[in-house]
């Protein structure tokens, strides 16, 4: 986790400043500005559109009955393109850009929900005998949580048999 925020918030920003510095002594400073202002506007305007067309895929496989696991991931991933688009630099409009495009989208939208869900089966494999564990099976199949399986054991047993001698005499 360290690591993560030590490129977040360290290697990140030196290197946007070290790509802005060299775009702006290659085409001017105005213009890598201007650049980096029409990038953010650009992108912004892209993932309203590509966030729209992912919530109505959504919707339409809720209705089929579905669970849009990959919808949801690339929505994330389209927040995720929204925030890098609107950072000012080069680098982090380049990842945007990826996590903009349908097809890489959509590929690491399926290759974290693979992950997703193996770390839930392996989570739930681990919890199984044990009661109200919930989830997802080994084999991948939802858990009915209104079953419990168990054993009954009328402990009240002597009422029943007094109650049956009444009856009888």
């Amino acid at each position: 986790m360290r690591f993560l925020l030590f490129i977040i918030f360290i290697v990140v920003p030196i290197t946007e400043i070290a790509v802005l510095m060299e775009v702006s002594e290659q085409i001017g400073g105005l213009t890598t500005i201007a650049l980096v202002i029409l990038t953010a506007a650009v992108g912004a305007s892209l993932v309203r559109s590509q966030g729209v067309q992912t919530l109505m895929s959504a919707q339409q496989k809720m209705q089929q009955g579905q669970q849009p696991g990959q919808e949801v991931i690339e929505g994330i991933l389209l927040a995720l393109a929204g925030i890098m688009l609107v950072t000012p630099g080069f680098v982090t409009d380049f990842v945007g850009l990826l996590l903009l495009l349908p097809l890489s989208r959509q590929f690491f939208a399926g290759k974290l929900l693979e992950r997703v869900i193996l770390k839930n089966m392996a989570q739930n494999g681990s919890q199984q005998g044990q009661p109200f564990a919930g989830g997802f099976t080994q084999h991948g199949q939802e858990r009915d949580s209104d079953i419990i399986d168990g054993e009954f054991v009328n402990k009240d047993s002597s009422f029943q048999i007094d109650h049956d001698k009444k009856n009888n005499d």
